[in-house]
């Protein structure tokens, strides 16, 4: 399908250990590339990183910790570089909204930023959501020259990183040898490995398995559903 651009590249993942991360990874890993993967540890039981079981070279930090991050560049010197690390769910952007604030903004500079002085980076995708729009509920699907905008911290969190992102690349990366920077909007992501809690199908599954009534919170909300291979695919 990619026609062999992956096979020997140096590929670097971050939110490795994440639902998607983790099946970006062994993906790549099928592809032939050389992956690397920088992220917070697995912060559920059972995780889908952990049971892949996908060869690569795993460092365990904080995207907000600039100079880890850097060295890891340094030793790993990536050719690709696919940004997922991020605080993924609505429900906790309320509870911890400095927090989602920090790692969706500036982890993504700080992201951006060690790109910018590591001469091997020849491609960035920073991954945020469709989310990231101002929703003015006319019922229409969004396109991509929609505003950018968000309601609650985390959609106003992605749509702030999707204009960091348009800022390095009109600041930073001009000229013919500079990487290139591109964003992916994914909707709602479906897929076994997914044990999140306040995501619906895993809620759903967890409450039959349990016997006990399931929640829908906004039973009238329309979103749209994708399968996380046909996600990776578009960021792939």
């Amino acid at each position: 399908m990619f026609q062999g651009i992956y096979r020997n590249r140096r590929v670097l993942v971050t939110g490795h250990t994440g639902f998607k991360g983790s099946w970006l990874c062994s993906w790549l890993q099928r592809l032939g590339a050389e992956v690397a993967g920088f992220a917070l540890e697995p912060d559920q039981s059972p995780d889908h990183f952990s049971l892949l079981k996908t060869p690569l070279c795993s460092e365990i930090g904080d995207i907000l910790d600039y100079e880890k991050l850097k060295l890891f560049f340094a030793s790993f010197q990536p050719e690709i570089v696919f940004h997922l690390a991020a605080q993924p769910l609505v429900r906790v952007s309320y509870r911890q909204p400095r927090e989602t604030f920090d790692t969706n903004v500036m982890g993504t500079v700080n992201l951006l930023d060690v790109c910018r002085f590591t001469p091997s980076v020849r491609a960035v995708v920073v991954v945020t959501t469709d989310k990231c729009y101002a929703n003015p509920e006319t019922g229409r699907p969004f396109t991509e020259e929609d505003p950018l905008g968000g309601y609650d911290p985390y959609s106003a969190s992605k749509g702030a990183a999707e204009i960091a992102a348009a800022s390095y690349r009109s600041a930073f990366f001009v000229s013919a040898d500079s990487p290139a920077v591109a964003t992916a909007r994914a909707g709602n992501v479906i897929g076994g490995g997914d044990w999140a809690q306040d995501r619906l199908i895993p809620d759903l599954i967890r409450a039959a398995s349990q016997g006990k009534p399931a929640e829908i919170r906004f039973p009238n909300a329309v979103r749209p559903w994708q399968h996380v291979l046909e996600a990776l695919c578009g960021y792939l």
